[in-house]
């Protein structure tokens, strides 16, 4: 959000509430630390290759709250991170 208003993409205004609205939703969200397991995990091979650094750390954090499919949603724009995570089998949205 910072980088939509700085760039003017956004106003100042639509920063706070979008960040209002972040701060709610993530209230409801089960938060995961990355730790060396998951790094390790992200550093193995995935389904669909290339897989970008951050992305390969953001669905090896799904794998330990359980074999897929789990009582995980994999939410992402991005069509990379959404592939990849319906290829391990995830619910995508």
């Amino acid at each position: 959000m910072l980088r939509a208003h700085l760039s003017g993409r956004i106003t100042a205004q639509q920063q706070r509430a979008t960040l209002l609205t972040l701060e709610r939703f993530a209230r409801h969200c089960h938060m995961v630390s990355v730790t060396e397991a998951i790094l390790a995990h992200a550093g193995r091979p995935f389904p669909i290759e290339p897989v970008r650094t951050l992305d390969a750390i953001h669905l090896a954090t799904v794998a330990p709250l359980g074999e897929a499919p789990a009582l995980a949603i994999v939410v992402s724009r991005d069509r990379r991170v959404r592939d990849h995570a319906t290829a391990l089998g995830y619910p995508v949205e």
